[in-house]
């Protein structure tokens, strides 16, 4: 199924659920991940599901909703409480661990994790909105949005969940290797990080088979 949109006011918006909606098709789960990129830790999918019909409180509260990188961390925080708290909101995680990364490289593992948030889910969605390109192997139909998290409103509330998840998944690994500076750059290949990376050397949260990581020497 093709879904073509467009935000006018740079907000996502509910029209690809509406759609889909219309066609009768439900529940719909919004789904990405956070942490494909970094150098360390795992990735992480979110896959939620909003009710079909918003009330006014929780369209007020989610009125700030979009893309996660492009919130302030303190926004991000309180949408994550408001979408994993509320009882119409269904969301699950799925990881998939350093060690499956290096098996499987990083986007099958990302579609691993995809398909485990998915199957966490309390109801079983008949249809997936997927921020980016396809993914293979999904329990369900899909439509991949580019841009996805900007434009769909389950896609984005996806990209908090994941996206605060993984970080403190980082901020928990910096306090057992504080010497790499997790909480700062969540694993990302920054100055910061390559500069401990070649003076310390990887541990074991680091991912095998990402070039800056093979270059140096293994020391935990």
């Amino acid at each position: 199924m093709s879904l073509s949109l467009l935000t006018s006011n740079g907000y996502p918006t509910f029209e690809a659920e509406k759609r889909l909606y219309s066609q009768g098709v439900r529940p719909i789960a919004g789904v990405d991940e956070a942490g494909r990129g970094p150098l360390a830790g795992p990735v992480i999918a979110a896959a939620v599901i909003l009710p079909e019909v918003l009330d006014e409180s929780l369209k007020e509260w989610l009125a700030p909703l979009n893309d996660s990188k492009k919130l302030r961390q303190k926004i991000r925080e309180e949408l994550f409480m408001t979408l994993t708290t509320h009882p119409q909101v269904d969301w699950a995680l799925g990881e998939a661990s350093v060690e499956e990364i290096g098996n499987l490289n990083i986007l099958r593992a990302t579609a691993l994790a995809m398909h485990r948030a998915l199957l966490g889910l309390k109801r079983k969605p008949a249809y997936a909105l997927i921020d980016g390109l396809p993914v293979n192997n999904l329990p369900v139909p899909q439509s991949a949005l580019i841009g996805g998290d900007g434009l769909s409103m389950s896609i984005a509330a996806a990209s908090v969940i994941a996206k605060v998840s993984r970080d403190r998944i980082m901020d928990g690994l910096d306090q057992s290797f504080p010497c790499y500076g997790f909480a700062r750059h969540r694993g990302y290949g920054t100055a910061e990080h390559l500069k401990k990376l070649n003076q310390y050397g990887p541990c074991k949260h680091h991912r095998r088979g990402f070039k800056p990581v093979d270059q140096a020497s293994f020391s935990f």
